[in-house]
Formats: structure tokens, sequence, C-alpha cells
């Protein structure tokens, strides 16, 4: 049994909405023991998504210290009994609600008292708008947990993509692509695909400049940094390769030939995936569901997300997609340890 906490994000944004399908979608397996589930977030903006979109709330309150056993579908209310938070707005309560949500589900999990956490999307405006100056997810748990540096990894069915940076601006990558930066990536993401049941990862290197810098006309890191750096890893057993020229590698990974690609920066990595995790309606030219899963690596802790934003366009309207959730909470299960839960 693995009890996974899932943050409900920004409760202005799609999370309440994707939390109520994904339990409601979850009830059998849950009422069967074979998975537990601790929301945390506004429980009155909850309960009013719930109300107003005729969705099930079967949660059980209960408090950061409750001691076992613990309902099998719980939730912890950061809301401190105040009225719901209105859908689709930018505001500094919603920033303080989402950080609060992270902030217990971090310390629940560094005590051991949950197997992983599953984030709901927060709006990176509102967190600062709060006062919580952070770039996202990603940076905000290496905070919270002390990790001296995480990595970000998408998945989408047999596609895998880490990257050596991610929220930052394109003139500062060439920088941050380190001998030391790019041989952390390679390893985290060789245990992450372990822990996968991928008993001997596969991984490419993507370049960072067209033709991985065709002979140095285009750019040298992929020649002085990259190539020099994998040969490293693979003299020590790993399996990398590259740099492959980031307009190929992508339908290399896609094609089996490759379990990870390792991307040099946010939109090189992001991309494929989300251009194949889209469902898109050909009728209306709208997207109908996303399919993906963010994965933190590096941090003491199992971290697992939906790979997509808060929406605010659509929340509260019903038809936001759960898929990415619950694969975000299926693989929450895998990499997280077992656990004891009444």
């Amino acid at each position: 049994m693995v009890r996974v906490t899932i943050t409900m994000g920004d409760p202005a944004g799609i999370g309440p909405e994707i939390i109520l399908k994904a339990a409601d979608h979850l009830h059998e397996k849950i009422a069967q023991g074979g998975l537990a589930l601790t929301v945390i977030g506004c429980k009155a903006t909850y309960q009013a998504t719930a109300a107003s979109l005729r969705l099930p709330d079967r949660s059980q309150p209960i408090t950061p210290e409750a001691a076992d056993p613990v309902p099998p579908l719980a939730f912890i209310d950061v809301g401190e009994a105040g009225p719901p938070i209105a859908p689709g707005i930018v505001s500094a309560a919603a920033g303080r609600l989402a950080y609060q949500a992270i902030e217990i589900a971090v310390r629940l999990a560094l005590a051991g008292k949950v197997g992983a956490i599953c984030t709901a999307p927060l709006n990176k405006e509102a967190l600062n708008l709060a006062g919580y100056h952070f770039a996202g997810h990603t940076e905000l748990l290496a905070t919270l947990t002390g990790a001296k540096d995480s990595v970000m990894m998408l998945a989408h069915g047999n596609l895998r993509v880490s990257h050596v940076s991610t929220h930052s601006a394109l003139a500062d990558v060439a920088r941050k692509l380190t001998p030391e930066r790019l041989r952390r990536v390679a390893v985290l993401t060789t245990a992450a695909l372990r822990a996968l049941g991928i008993a001997h990862p596969r991984i490419a290197v993507a370049a960072l400049n067209p033709h991985a810098g065709e002979g140095g006309l285009f750019g040298r890191e992929d020649i002085d940094i990259s190539t020099p750096t994998i040969a490293a890893l693979r003299a020590e057993g790993l399996d990398v390769t590259g740099p492959v020229p980031g307009d190929t590698v992508f339908v290399k990974l896609r094609a089996g030939q490759f379990d990870a690609v390792i991307a040099m920066y946010h939109d090189q990595g992001h991309i494929p995936v989300k251009l194949l995790g889209f469902s898109v309606d050909p009728a209306t030219g709208s997207w109908n569901a996303l399919s993906g899963v963010n994965i933190t690596l590096g941090l003491p802790i199992v971290r697992t997300s939906v790979d997509h934003g808060t929406a605010f366009d659509i929340a509260g309207q019903g038809i936001a997609s759960e898929t990415s959730l619950l694969e975000a909470i299926a693989l929450a299960t895998q990499l997280a340890p077992r656990q004891d839960t009444a």
C-alpha cells in the first residue's frame, strides 16, 4: 500500500476539479485498499467545486498531525475555514494557499507519513504575489527539502525527457551546461529509469547546437563539454549516447532506440512531449485531454506532477481532463517506497 499526498495547487485553477475527478475514478481501488490518498488544499473551494460540478466529495478531514489510522481518502484543509477561491482569477490569497499545501506535503513526506507527493498546477504569478519568489514547483521543492539541485523529467508513454536547465532564459542556457550538471542529470535519470523497471537504461544526450555544433561552426559546447562528459560516463558503465542532434533525437526515442533523452533546455524537452501528449479535437481545434507526467529527480522525497498548467480559462467549467493527474498518481505509486497504512 502506498499513501500519496495530492496538493491542490492554485485553487483558482483546475486543480480542485481534476482531483475530484481522479478520486472518483480511483474510488473502487481506494475502497479496496489498493491505494490511499491525502488531499491538501482549500476545502471550501473543493466542496464548492464538487457541488457545482455534481461530483462526489468522499474525503474525510484530518489534521497534518493526525496519527494512524488515517482514512483511505483524507483531506487536510489549509483554507482556515475561509470562503471558496473564485475560479480563474490570479490572487495572492490563492498563491498563499498553494504554498501552504506544498509545505505541509513536504513535511509529511520527509517524516515518512506519505510515500509520495503528487502536485496539481500552481500559478507562478499568484505564488509570487503571496511573497514566495520561486519560478515554479521544482525550485520550491528543492528549497523546502534542502536538495542541492534537482532535475525535471517529463514522461509520456515511452517518452522520458530530463532537462539540464528548465526555467532559464535562452541566453543563460549555454553557461548552465557544465560537466558536473550533465553528469548529475545522467546519473539521476539512470536511477529513475531503473526504479521504473528498466534494468539497463539507454540514454541519449540532445545536442545544444544545430547539428551538434557542426564541427565548431555553430558553437563548441557539444564538442568541448558534452562529448568528453559522455565518454567519461560510458567509461563508468552508463549507457549514454551523444550528443545527438536535437532535430532527430526525439524521433529515435519514440522509435525505442533509447529509454530517455537529456534535453538541454526547457522548450527543447517540453515541445516533443506536449506535442504528442495533447489530444486535439480536429473539429474544434481545442485540446480535450493531456497525457504526461512531470517527475522531480534529486529530491529526498518522491514527487510527480501533472504536465499542464492551471488552465484558468476553463477553471470551474467541468471540462478539464484528469488524465495527466491519474498518470502522475500511478507513477508516484511506482516510485514510492511501500508503506503500512491502516
